[in-house]
């Protein structure tokens, strides 16, 4: 029902999110202050980001080196480097760059910046925490700024990604922890990470506003 309902309302939310976007934002949480640029994923319109948060929140975070892949706004990251890690935040999208190095410097949370598209020129056993908040709807994105939403319409983002770490032979010492909302095709994304020796283990679950969201840890199937 809730799914049904979600559908109905999805065109008049995505109007609304556009519209909020298109200008510069301003949010605070956790302690950090960000300036979110037109185009970058808000982190306070939705719940993976503070779902995410929650969960660093359980880990010892003071000296480990973490990545986050697509970090948008850089909350995440700040959030990590805040508390003592040692942070390299990532992304595809020119302002989401631009926005994370203004936030650096607002924040004197001096990160690691880089303008890539997931592991491109990355080695994912460099690190000891890989972040990643995918996009999951099974569409074709028109420009950069969707590309934070639709993964493809054959689920290219996901199937890239579990072939990069396939490839790199991720090892037991880094963690890749990935979010995913119970409205995507979980089951399908984890067939693609099985078709690449790529193991899914939840290890965090909540719902809130009525959607469950989860977190799996990836990991090297042997």
């Amino acid at each position: 029902m809730r799914a049904t309902l979600k559908r109905i309302a999805y065109p008049f939310l995505s109007r609304w999110y556009h519209r909020k976007t298109k200008s510069e934002q301003r949010y605070s949480n956790h302690g950090i202050s960000l300036t979110i640029l037109p185009g970058v994923f808000h982190p306070g319109l939705f719940l993976s980001t503070n779902i995410f948060i929650r969960f660093l929140a359980q880990q010892p975070l003071q000296g480990k080196r973490i990545l986050e892949l697509g970090a948008g706004s850089g909350l995440i990251s700040f959030y990590a480097q805040k508390n003592g890690a040692i942070v390299t935040a990532t992304d595809i999208n020119p302002q989401a760059i631009v926005g994370l190095r203004i936030n650096a410097k607002t924040n004197n949370l001096p990160l690691s910046v880089i303008e890539t598209s997931l592991l491109s020129g990355l080695q994912v056993n460099d690190f000891d925490i890989v972040v990643i908040n995918p996009p999951y709807y099974p569409k074709q994105a028109q420009n950069v700024q969707e590309v934070a939403f639709y993964c493809g319409e054959d689920f290219e983002y996901f199937k890239e990604l579990f072939g990069q770490l396939s490839d790199q032979k991720l090892q037991k010492s880094c963690a890749v922890y990935m979010i995913l909302s119970e409205d995507c095709r979980i089951s399908h994304i984890q067939e693609l990470a099985v078709a690449q020796q790529i193991g899914f283990s939840e290890v965090f679950a909540t719902k809130k506003w009525g959607e469950r969201n989860y977190i799996f840890q990836l990991s090297r199937n042997e």
